[in-house]
């Protein structure tokens, strides 16, 4: 038993009943999330999917504390084809240094899955913010493949009804509004998944994704090019 305990001491061993403790992580600047998640923060080396059926909720506010922390040092942070035209003065309010954010908008769905895996595999991606349409498993495998030889932080936005599907994420969360906070039920993780949602206080009650929806590549870049973003249609 002596033997036993020191190994399970050094976390080469993973209990499934308990989080896994030996993952690359960054926090999340919420501390009672922190605390529910292995690690101790958002995963540098996998996937983790961000369920929502609403735009504007919190869902982009859960994760700008880490693009803010990684961008203000320099570090790149990638978005593709996100649902409707960023809003550049709430961005820069969080922290985020613009000058480290490319936002790509792929023409196809098959240009976005490529980007995707691009992107964490370059090196050069710290941060990946994905809203992919109808991921099949194969494709978001090679995606967890790629996510788990960087060490990026890569978030997959997907609607709720996603969460009946598998997927290779390692982490999983579902979001819901809950009046000015935002509720959390991690579903999927290193560890058992949670009994009760958590309910996060959301700082400002800010927009950081405007409601005009992108359409054609030249109006995504016309409408980047007035919030002074890089964008690659």
């Amino acid at each position: 038993m002596g033997t036993l305990d020191a190994i399970l001491q050094r976390h080469p061993v993973w209990r499934g009943g308990a989080l896994a403790k030996a993952v690359a992580a960054l926090p999340t600047g919420f501390p009672c999330l922190d605390a529910e998640l292995p690690g101790g923060g958002w995963p540098r080396q996998g996937l983790t999917e961000l369920l929502t059926d609403e735009a504007g909720i919190g869902e982009l506010e859960l994760v700008l504390p880490v693009l803010a922390t990684l961008t203000s040092a320099g570090n790149r942070a990638v978005w593709l084809d996100p649902p409707h035209i960023p809003y550049a003065p709430a961005l820069a309010a969080a922290g985020m240094d613009l000058t480290h954010l490319l936002i790509a908008n792929p023409s196809s769905r098959r240009d976005a899955l490529w980007a995707a895996e691009q992107a964490l595999r370059s090196g050069g991606c710290h941060a990946l913010a994905a809203w992919l349409k109808k991921p099949r498993y194969a494709e978001l495998q090679r995606l967890a493949v790629a996510a788990e030889a960087s060490h990026a932080v890569a978030f997959l936005y997907r609607p709720l009804a996603a969460a009946a599907e598998s997927s290779p994420a390692g982490l999983r969360l579902a979001l819901e509004p809950a009046g000015l906070e935002l509720g959390v039920q991690i579903f999927k993780r290193r560890g058992a998944p949670m009994a009760a949602p958590l309910y996060l206080t959301l700082k400002r009650p800010f927009h950081v994704l405007g409601r005009a929806a992108l359409s054609r590549a030249a109006d995504r870049a016309r409408a980047a090019g007035r919030l002074g973003l890089p964008v690659h249609a």
